[in-house]
């Protein structure tokens, strides 16, 4: 345990530029609080004594504004900077090196069972606000960006922003995705045009007709510039 409250604060003060001294770290660093508070819950969930474990994670988490379940796996040599509204999952799994900024959530979509929340490798950046949803894993070195929701598997080293989430770089190269090719908007609209042929197609084929949209039909003038437009054409048979 101790061994443990040694990397968390090695790690708050390799990651923390304002950070002066360990002691200070100790006295003071929030996050660094949590986790010990949780190493403590997480000794008594082992032990059966699992209503013990959550009265005391929720003790830290009155204490501290950080929500992590007493059953979640974190490694030593984690950093959570600020930490308020943190909230970490029952199965989440965390590794040393992880630096997790304020408001993240490593949590569950609610449709899972069993592993539901995320299992989060060695050396991860995840910035304020992110939100990680489900029982995937996120490669050594990810980056999250702030306020990213990421709903799937994310590979190591790559760069993840947007919601939902999509891979940006990957080793500070931009990959060449299928996902960053195909626009949903224009392939919807390609598969209601396509639709439309074939009814078309269909009513020919049996009423005999053929069935072509006016510009009047394609592009309709709303009301209030359809009346201007007539009454200008008035004003000018008049003149």
């Amino acid at each position: 345990m101790f061994k443990r409250l040694r990397a968390d604060i090695a790690a708050a003060k390799r990651n923390d530029p304002a950070a002066r001294n360990k002691f200070e770290i100790w006295l003071t660093y929030s996050g660094v609080h949590a986790l010990s508070w949780h190493r403590f819950a997480n000794r008594l969930y082992r032990m059966h004594l699992k209503l013990l474990a959550r009265i005391v994670s929720q003790f830290a988490k009155f204490l501290t504004g950080i929500e992590i379940h007493p059953a979640a796996k974190i490694e030593g040599g984690v950093f959570i900077d600020h930490g308020t509204g943190v909230v970490i999952g029952e199965t989440a799994e965390v590794k040393s090196g992880v630096v997790i900024y304020q408001g993240v959530t490593l949590g569950g979509t609610g449709k899972e069972k069993g592993k539901r929340h995320p299992t989060i490798e060695k050396d991860v950046v995840i910035s304020s606000g992110a939100k990680v949803l489900g029982g995937f894993t996120v490669g050594e070195g990810a980056k999250i960006g702030a306020g990213a929701v990421v709903l799937k598997e994310v590979p190591p080293h790559a760069t993840v922003v947007g919601v939902p989430g999509r891979v940006v770089r990957i080793n500070g190269e931009k990959p060449d995705l299928q996902q960053e090719k195909i626009d949903p908007n224009a392939e919807e609209i390609h598969a209601l045009k396509c639709r439309v042929h074939k009814l078309e197609a269909a009513l020919e084929a049996l009423t005999g007709k053929k069935f072509e949209c006016t510009q009047e039909e394609l592009f309709p003038v709303p009301a209030d510039e359809a009346a201007a437009e007539s009454a200008a054409a008035e004003d000018t048979e008049k003149e």
